[in-house]
């Protein structure tokens, strides 16, 4: 009987998935819970948590429901906590005076935080005055309703000031505004707060994804974003504003949102020497929950999907509404 040995493959890729164990040992990215950071809402003058009905399982937090989040979170062995600060409607203005009050809920809450976990978990801050005005816009508006860049800088350099003096460890600007970067570092610097981080906010697009985080802030934006934050269109301008924050002082960079822009993430992961985070938004998780409550998806396998597919294009820091209990299951 005799053989024709060429007829068959001589390389088998499959030899190296024939297992789970040999599957782990040969995987080239891995997860694990130091790469997550955990974005949460406090929101002031509630007494028990508000459910965002587009994020299932997500809350805005009371200060107590918001410290065991945070102890939770250490816990599992998440790396950070980046928190928003939600006011009432009453204090908003069109200036976002609430995000520079020393007592305004967003800095109570760093303080809470900062008092429960100290430095065993990085302390992070929303550094935007969106959750703040009246209009909703993530800046000072001019006569003619448009966002004033510089004027919307002197109000960040305020934010950074009080936001480090309530004991953050890093403030993120996602306003988009040109040279926030470089404000807020000198404002930083200029009081005291030389060791206080700056994570970028370098890529951010006017994307259709953040309509449920819109719910989580209790927005009142009317209108869009888009003569301030990316086109999606545009890929180049990425590395521009990249090179923009990084002379202006940036200490690590982020990509925003993250799944429909990983060509970006790998562009600005290859660019760069400093750490790169990419925010994982709240359209993203909500459509992968929305998707498996009605049992069109493995839930958890789109979950770990997902994160891996953003690890794998260069994210060393990924802010994700599951990263505690991802976390835990790593």
């Amino acid at each position: 009987m005799s053989t024709t040995y060429g007829t068959f493959p001589g390389s088998r890729p499959r030899r190296l998935r024939t297992t789970p164990a040999m599957r782990r040992m040969v995987a080239e990215t891995r997860l694990h819970p130091s790469d997550l950071i955990l974005p949460a809402f406090v929101r002031e003058g509630i007494g028990e948590p508000v459910p965002i009905s587009a994020m299932p399982g997500v809350v805005q937090h009371t200060r107590d429901t918001l410290r065991k989040a945070a102890v939770e979170a250490r816990e599992a062995g998440v790396a950070g906590i980046m928190l928003f600060g939600v006011p009432e409607d009453a204090k908003k203005d069109a200036l976002g005076t609430a995000g520079t009050d020393p007592d305004g809920i967003l800095q109570v809450a760093i303080r809470d935080v900062k008092a429960e976990v100290g430095d065993e978990l990085v302390i992070m801050s929303d550094l935007c005055l969106d959750e703040f005005t009246d209009h909703g816009h993530c800046g000072v508006l001019d006569a003619e309703g448009r966002v004033d860049n510089d004027a919307t800088l002197e109000r960040y350099a305020e934010m950074a000031q009080v936001q480090a003096d309530a004991g953050v460890h890093v403030v993120g600007p996602s306003g988009m505004m040109d040279g926030q970067v470089g404000v807020i570092r000198d404002a930083l610097d200029q009081t005291g707060h030389e060791d206080v981080s700056v994570l970028a906010y370098t890529v951010k697009y006017a994307s259709a994804f953040y309509g449920p985080f819109r719910e989580a802030i209790g927005s009142s934006l009317q209108g869009d974003r888009k003569t301030y934050q990316q086109d999606p269109a545009n890929a180049r301008e990425s590395l521009r504003e990249l090179a923009l924050d990084l002379a202006e002082g940036a200490d690590m960079v982020m990509v925003k949102p993250a799944l429909p822009y990983l060509d970006i993430l790998r562009q600005i992961a290859d660019a760069v020497d400093v750490p790169v985070a990419a925010y994982q938004i709240s359209g993203e998780y909500a459509m992968v929950e929305a998707a498996a409550a009605n049992g069109w998806i493995d839930r958890d396998r789109a979950i770990m999907e997902t994160l891996t597919s953003v690890k794998r294009a260069g994210a060393g820091m990924i802010l994700t509404y599951w990263a505690t209990e991802v976390a835990r299951s790593l």
